[in-house]
């Protein structure tokens, strides 16, 4: 399969993160399940993307993981991490084909918000450059906000990747009110960031399931829904080939 990725597509592409397949592993601190073998499983599954965070409290997917996974992927790896120094010396020794900055607190029981990218260009702008060199393009996971969007351009990131959690959040209350603020919010966001810098690829991701992620499938301009807990939650009662499959055919509406 061809790790080139087209420069135009309808239907948004579907990064899967799995994450919550080491959580269950850590869990009982044993070797299974194993994350490489479902980010495989995913990959035969459709997923045109594999996601994966590797948390400085190493909470879920250990090195080992990002190590043994980065040859047998037959997609893509899009790498989360903290703007650390260790993070930047791990990334730039396993050159992913992606990498998505993301804020992090070892509190958290989740990534919380976007990473505030305007407080710290020159940071981040120096980062990019050193993932850059080792060919590896970058996405940075921030709000549907004009400032942040404006940083990132600025820092000369590849791609954004719109933090939907507050959508998500409001379709589990349905509260249409909510959900509706929200959903303009996105899609202003991406209609902003494009107007900005057309060739800047927009993604978007965080608490999306299959009964929420079509409204985001089809607002215009986004390319890829990067998925993970909903989807590994859907892979307890379905299996994993069939609820990236589910999750595919979800984004179709």
């Amino acid at each position: 399969m061809n790790k080139m990725v087209p420069t135009a597509v309808k239907t948004p592409l579907l990064g899967v993160n799995i994450d919550h397949v080491a959580t269950l592993r850590q869990a009982r601190g044993v070797n299974y399940p194993d994350p490489v073998e479902a980010a495989l499983l995913c990959e035969q599954a459709g997923a045109d993307g594999i996601t994966l965070h590797l948390r400085e409290d190493r909470r879920h997917i250990q090195d080992d993981d990002v190590y043994r996974m980065k040859p047998l992927l037959k997609t893509r790896m899009n790498l989360e991490m903290a703007t650390t120094e260790e993070m930047l010396n791990i990334a730039l020794e396993v050159k992913p084909e992606w990498i998505c900055l993301v804020p992090e607190k070892r509190e958290e029981l989740t990534t919380e918000g976007g990473l505030d990218v305007a407080s710290q260009v020159e940071n981040i702008k120096r980062y990019i450059a050193s993932l850059h060199q080792v060919g590896s393009k970058v996405s940075l996971f921030i709000d549907p906000d004009a400032k942040q969007i404006d940083a990132a351009i600025a820092c000369k990131a590849d791609a954004i990747e719109l933090h939907t959690g507050q959508y998500a959040e409001a379709t589990l209350a349905k509260e249409s009110t909510a959900i509706e603020h929200e959903l303009n919010r996105i899609k202003s966001a991406t209609k902003y960031a494009l107007s900005q810098q057309e060739t800047l690829i927009v993604n978007a991701g965080h608490g999306l399931t299959r009964d929420n992620v079509s409204a985001i499938a089809r607002i215009p301009g986004i390319y890829e829904l990067n998925i993970g807990h909903a989807l590994i939650a859907d892979s307890v009662f379905m299996g994993l080939e069939k609820a990236v499959a589910t999750m595919k055919q979800a984004m179709q509406g």
